[in-house]
């Protein structure tokens, strides 16, 4: 995997790859790798002195980083897209995201730009989506998967309100982390939590827009 200047990864600044590349802080706890305090090391000199194979890791932090696809517009592949693409992307970095927004508010409860409350909005978010979710993988994919039905157009229509939904939640996320912006002696894991803010944003509204305006139009 290869990011910036096409520096390879294990050549890079464990701070600088928490701060940038969403969901490798907790690929980093995972394997006890100090991307705070010990952040100015590059990846293979904190796993040399871990112990660890820097390769193993890479791969990790290469998982995380699928290369775009364009999306089908045929019905069955778009699902199929969605399904893989988004859903399980929700599910993957959400809890990482919940998780880090806590340490935040904890940790810096006193600094004047702590985005106080974001733990429980990205809860309340997770909690939606996968309800969200669960009615698109039980109800609306099937009868879609199935050619379409009479009764389609109800849970579309359900599908779509909770979309609009899921929008004024993210106007709410990028209001209080100031559009994702951390402040100027923000900590690794504040800059990794805005990292991963951002792109779940970006993801949502990908998904939203590709149930909106390519799949539920065939219907």
């Amino acid at each position: 995997m290869n990011v910036v200047n096409e520096v390879p990864t294990a050549e890079r600044l464990l701070g600088d790859i928490a701060r940038e590349l969403p969901g490798a802080a907790a690929v980093f706890r995972r394997y006890q790798l100090d991307y705070c305090c010990g952040g100015n090391q590059t990846l293979r000199e904190a796993a040399a002195a871990a112990g660890i194979d820097a390769r193993s890791v890479e791969r990790d932090l290469a998982a995380l980083a699928p290369v775009p696809s364009e999306a089908p517009e045929e019905p069955l592949p778009l699902i199929d897209h969605i399904l893989v693409r988004y859903h399980e992307t929700h599910r993957r970095e959400l809890p990482e995201l919940i998780a880090l927004a806590r340490r935040v508010e904890q940790r810096h409860a006193e600094h004047p730009q702590v985005p106080q409350g974001l733990a429980g909005l990205l809860e309340h978010m997770a909690e939606a989506l996968e309800e969200h979710m669960q009615k698109e993988e039980r109800i609306l994919f099937p009868m879609m998967r199935a050619g379409g039905v009479p009764m389609i157009m109800g849970p579309i229509q359900v599908m779509e309100h909770e979309h609009v939904e899921h929008g004024e939640k993210l106007r709410q996320l990028e209001a209080l982390t100031r559009n994702h912006t951390p402040p100027a002696d923000a900590c690794t894991s504040w800059h990794a939590l805005y990292a991963g803010t951002r792109k779940l944003v970006d993801d949502v509204m990908q998904h939203i827009h590709l149930e909106n305006n390519v799949l539920f139009p065939q219907f």
